[in-house]
């Protein structure tokens, strides 16, 4: 049964890396099918400036990822000074988009040891902040779900993602530890800053897309699900491909097709720039003084 599982690794890691490929060519054959759609030249100093602000956003709110490792790292008996978990995790984390999807968490167990972090701290933060941002992102599903369920108030799914999110911070609070409560905090923010920004990419480049109320809240459940579908995707470098075939199934016919590509891709240009932001703020973040307080038991 062993021999079993390197090979449905391989296979589950050729996979992913087979749809990213697909998601790719996908996108690109699109915007070469609406090239004559696309209006670069409405994108005057204004909109750029604009658009390099959500970048440098995005790239603040990693420190929110940052936060939540080191609160990981505290739940299970390594405690790191803030600027060492933000330098660490800055640094090993523009390895995302090297393909594979696993060289930022083998770059922050290199890094964490070479620090004097125990192993098995490190190990166990990395598979829960797998499994928390998951859970987080999938919860954030339920404001997508005016997308899928045609007529259902977008005040229902809202009440209930606010409900949802509400009894699993309990829960957590109750049964595991305030750490990890906080952990599912910055990542619940985390997401809904993604996905905010989102929503203003769609904005600058739609005349009056939302209309009014919470008509953005399914634009926002939609890009985080997009994200958690790259994140959990083997193989496909920072969800390069996935993210943004997921976007054009969700959100096609609520948004035309060619600002729709043009959306998509410049959202990858904010968060392409806000993690190289995020990587040089994590570069030239003194480590001194940032001694780790281990702990036992």
């Amino acid at each position: 049964m062993k021999a079993k599982h390197p090979i449905l690794k391989r296979g589950l890691h050729w996979g992913g890396s087979a749809l990213a490929i697909i998601g790719i060519v996908f996108v690109a054959l699109r915007l070469r099918n609406y090239s004559a759609e696309i209006d670069f030249s409405r994108f005057d100093v204004a909109a750029w400036i604009v658009i390099v602000g959500l970048a440098i956003i995005y790239g603040l709110s990693n420190l929110m990822l940052a936060s939540a490792w080191r609160d990981l790292l505290q739940q299970f008996g390594a405690s790191a000074s803030r600027r060492w978990a933000i330098r660490i995790y800055g640094i090993s984390q523009i390895a995302r988009y090297v393909p594979g999807n696993i060289f930022h968490i083998a770059g922050r167990q290199a890094m964490g040891m070479s620090a004097g972090v125990p192993s098995w701290p490190l190990v166990k933060s990395a598979v829960w902040e797998l499994g928390l941002i998951s859970a987080s992102g999938g919860l954030f599903g339920l404001l997508a779900l005016p997308l899928i369920v045609p007529g259902l108030p977008v005040v229902i799914s809202a009440m209930g993602f606010v409900a949802v999110m509400g009894i699993t911070a309990g829960l957590l609070w109750r049964f595991l530890s305030l750490p990890v409560t906080r952990a599912f905090g910055w990542y619940a923010g985390f997401l809904a800053i993604s996905g905010l920004l989102f929503v203003g990419v769609i904005e600058l480049l739609v005349e009056n897309p939302v209309n009014g109320g919470l008509s953005w809240l399914p634009f926002l459940g939609a890009y985080v699900l997009a994200w958690l579908a790259g994140l959990v995707t083997p193989g496909a470098p920072a969800g390069l491909g996935v993210r943004e075939l997921v976007l054009l199934f969700l959100l096609n016919g609520v948004v035309g097709e060619a600002d729709l590509l043009l959306a998509v891709v410049l959202g990858r240009l904010v968060t392409v720039v806000g993690d190289f932001l995020f990587f040089l703020i994590s570069f030239v973040t003194p480590d001194k003084h940032s001694a780790l307080e281990k702990k036992h038991g």
